[in-house]
């Protein structure tokens, strides 16, 4: 059975609890800070629980990887799909540009919806 020490705060004996230690080497990416925002918002319950296995970073870190393998997967096919060429980039660069941030937006709202907001 685990040794529990406690301390009094007015009337109660509140236990000293200490949280396992979380990888503090991990850098989260922009997809990783973004499910970690969510969690910490919208799924409070899923949140606590990965931090209190000490989990959330390493959770967050793999979303990280996933999110930016699908987006760079999904660029290339949408660019594939949409004929953007280097020709049209030494062409006409303005259009060339509306259209890549088009893709960019579209696969970075179609990671969102199938892995960050989850």
């Amino acid at each position: 059975m685990a040794n529990i020490t406690y301390r009094q705060v007015n009337d109660y004996m509140i236990p000293n609890l200490k949280l396992p230690p979380e990888e503090s080497t991990i850098c989260l990416g922009k997809w990783g800070m973004m499910h970690k925002n969510y969690l910490q918002k919208h799924n409070p319950v899923l949140f606590a629980t990965l931090l209190t296995q000490g989990t959330l970073y390493q959770h967050c870190a793999e979303i990280d990887t996933q999110a930016q393998q699908m987006f760079d997967t999904l660029v290339t096919q949408m660019i594939k799909n949409e004929n953007i060429t280097e020709h049209l980039k030494s062409q006409n660069q303005l259009e060339w540009v509306r259209r890549m941030n088009s893709i960019h937006h579209c696969a970075a709202e179609i990671v969102n919806a199938e892995l960050i907001y989850v």
